[in-house]
């Protein structure tokens, strides 16, 4: 199995923000020392989670504090980046980092109105910007000049310099969810992020995934590729025992949710109302804590001993996961919390599970 990091906490002021910046390089930085093959950022802006608020500067820190571990975006909200800009960016940075750069897009998160409010848009059209900003992005490294009109960007490029190291450029992962989604990105030969889907659930969509990639007619080394590569999101918390897993990571992840809940509630314009269809019992505000919790323990979230998460693992490994991304801050977790659970997963679960 290959298993990556993913940082997602919270700085709860400003005057943390520059210590918990500094602390979540040196968290990455352990990461590769512990032997995770690849770190995910989070972009998010304006409340405090994803501290860096700038997913791409801080991977050119990353880049340069790092020597193997491969840096992604989990991911690059597409509306908020003019497209040449953005090729241009990633092709230093994966220059910068000899080659080591995933980039994950999306079209923004439907949660977070007040990000599309804070960048001058709306998120009525953010599936459509998307769509166009990633074909200039992928034409952008393929072709020199390259002139495009689309809806909302008319660009006219000579060509991008300095090239990809990756060629024709980093690859591109996107956010999976519905089943018709694993299909149409392995029919595509797009590798796939995926976050809370019950184990139940897992085999069928890596199913569907596989299926994509037949039906795409892609050769046999490439099919083998992206299912290794095909990877699930999961909350990981390792302590002494169960029990103080259990409380521990229970009384993080509630103030993870308060939190969220709170900056919706006082920022989201009050036009904006979400799509029933997107929430759960985790992101629905109707549904109470003491609900909630048992729901995203459940669902997304190894926790326990070493022992009983290497349990978990292999549980995820017996249905077909071979790539599993770690979020280990929650909240605004303590720096020293986060390395001892790091460490025990790194040192006493991951080795169980190398190939």
């Amino acid at each position: 199995m290959q298993f990556g990091w993913l940082t997602l906490s919270l700085s709860p002021s400003p005057e943390e923000d520059a210590a918990r910046i500094d602390q979540q390089i040196e968290q990455v930085c352990e990461a590769e020392r512990l032997g995770f093959g690849d770190v995910w950022l989070t972009e998010h802006y304006f409340t405090g989670e994803s501290v860096y608020n700038d997913a791409l500067l801080f991977a050119a820190a990353l880049a340069m504090r790092t020597e193997r571990i491969r840096i992604g975006f989990a991911v690059v909200q597409m509306p908020f980046h003019h497209p040449v800009r953005l090729a241009t960016q990633l092709a230093l940075l994966d220059n910068l980092s000899k080659g080591r750069i995933d980039v994950g897009v999306g079209k923004g998160t439907v949660y977070n109105e007040y990000e599309f409010v804070g960048h001058g848009l709306r998120s009525d059209d953010s599936r459509e910007r998307m769509e166009e900003a990633v074909d200039i992005l992928q034409r952008a490294w393929r072709e020199a000049p390259l002139s495009y009109e689309g809806r909302f960007y008319k660009v006219q490029v000579p060509q991008i310099r300095p090239k990809p190291v990756q060629q024709p450029g980093p690859p591109l992962w996107r956010s999976v969810i519905s089943p018709g989604s694993f299909t149409d990105c392995g029919r595509r030969g797009i590798p796939i992020l995926t976050a809370r889907l019950p184990v139940a659930r897992i085999k069928e969509r890596w199913d569907l995934y596989a299926a994509g990639l037949a039906e795409g007619g892609h050769d046999a080394a490439t099919c083998e590729r992206l299912l290794a590569q095909a990877a699930l999101w999961r909350n990981v918390y390792v302590a002494e025992t169960d029990a103080q897993a259990e409380d521990e990571l229970s009384a993080l992840l509630l103030q993870t949710r308060s939190h969220m809940m709170h900056v919706r509630e006082a920022y989201n314009p009050p036009d904006f109302t979400i799509d029933p269809v997107m929430l759960n019992a985790w992101t629905d505000p109707k549904i109470s804590d003491a609900d909630a919790l048992p729901f995203v323990l459940e669902t997304g979230c190894l926790y326990g001993s070493p022992a009983r998460v290497r349990e978990q693992v292999a549980e995820l490994r017996d249905v077909g996961v071979r790539h599993l991304l770690c979020q280990t801050g929650f909240g605004d977790m303590d720096h020293e919390q986060n390395l001892a659970s790091m460490r025990r997963f790194g040192e006493q679960v991951m080795p169980a599970f190398r190939d």
